[in-house]
């Protein structure tokens, strides 16, 4: 018999100590796949396999691209990589970032909702922004089965709070009764049929497809949304604009994805790294007018002189409003707004 044997985890801040939890509940002769994603700097070694191998009795890895599946494992995608599925084996790649992370949990989830359908059940826990919302959206929408960590039970409650908002969960639990819940889950028969009409089904296709092989662009991905004013952050590319539901996502040229929340977010940030940079050609062009105003005084150009330090204070004052600039630009997102909000009715 069939059963829902895949099961997709996504987490980010706050997520180890559920994960932790989950993993060591989870049986020997646990008859599923288990594949987890977590946020975690693309330059930095991961421990997690090993953290979880000393947490429960199920072996967890790191895998390889085209390592072949095995039921009672675990397997955790690397740093800086989308981990994803296709039939029978994992797939490893540096696809394009989703939400400005890779690996992306919407990535995975995806992935897992086109090639096994309602075989799948998608956990999202702890964690920041909305990374795991449209991924869990796609499961759902092939009848598989949602679960979500309590957000009054999550560290940071922001991933779990977004699923909420746009897709109909099946289960919102605490970190302790994730484990026991998929125990017995995995027993059950999967439903049959999916919700998704024939466009929804091309667009995940060319979703999953442009995380494995990238060349978003040659894909037709701008044929997919409506074309907008918006620019990438990550490459300046066209973004256009996709709906799933209620949930507004963009997707560039290249093949970058964002929620509108990661957008506002990478946005924001460009132009705090614009004005970093624009104040830095400023005072460097403030020392050379300066250096040049001491040289012309040298050689005795004292009117020369004084015109060129005239232009040095000048390009100093303008140094200043953006340096008072740079100070007080906001980074923001939806989250950051929304809690600011919530404080100030306090």
């Amino acid at each position: 018999m069939v059963t829902r044997d895949v099961v997709v985890i996504g987490a980010s801040a706050g997520g180890i100590e559920p994960l932790i939890e989950l993993v060591k509940s989870l049986p020997e002769n646990f008859p599923a796949y288990i594949f987890i994603v977590v946020h975690i700097p693309p330059d930095s070694p991961s421990r997690l396999p090993h953290i979880f191998n000393r947490s429960g009795v199920l072996n967890a890895v790191h895998p390889n691209d085209g390592d072949e599946l095995e039921r009672g494992k675990i397997y955790v995608a690397p740093p800086d990589h989308h981990l994803l599925l296709e039939k029978d084996h994992v797939v490893v790649r540096k696809g394009p970032k989703e939400n400005r992370f890779r690996p992306s949990i919407d990535a995975l989830f995806r992935s897992a909702a086109y090639v096994y359908g309602s075989r799948v059940i998608g956990v999202v826990l702890s964690g920041m922004l909305n990374d795991g919302t449209s991924g869990l959206w796609s499961i759902k929408r092939m009848n598989g089965i949602a679960i979500i960590q309590d957000p009054n039970d999550a560290d940071h409650d922001s991933m779990p709070v977004n699923v909420l908002e746009y897709v109909k969960v099946d289960y919102t639990v605490h970190k302790q009764e994730i484990g026991p819940l998929l125990i017995q889950l995995v027993k059950e028969e999967p439903l049959k049929g999916s919700f998704i009409d024939k466009n929804e089904m091309k667009l995940l296709k060319m979703e999953v497809m442009i995380a494995v092989e990238d060349n978003a662009f040659e894909k037709g991905i701008l044929e997919m949304g409506e074309l907008t004013t918006f620019t990438c952050p990550e490459c300046h590319g066209a973004l256009i604009r996709l709906f799933e539901g209620n949930l507004i996502r963009f997707r560039c040229h290249t093949g970058h994805a964002y929620t509108a929340s990661a957008l506002l977010s990478g946005i924001t940030e460009s132009v705090e790294d614009a004005l970093w940079q624009a104040m830095r050609g400023m005072e460097e062009a403030t020392l050379l007018l300066n250096k040049m105003a001491e040289q012309f005084v040298k050689d005795g150009q004292s009117t020369e002189g004084e015109i060129f330090k005239k232009k040095a204070d000048i390009m100093a004052d303008r140094a200043r409003v953006i340096h008072e600039s740079v100070f007080s630009q906001e980074l923001l997102s939806e989250d950051i707004l929304s809690k600011n909000l919530k404080n100030n009715g306090r």
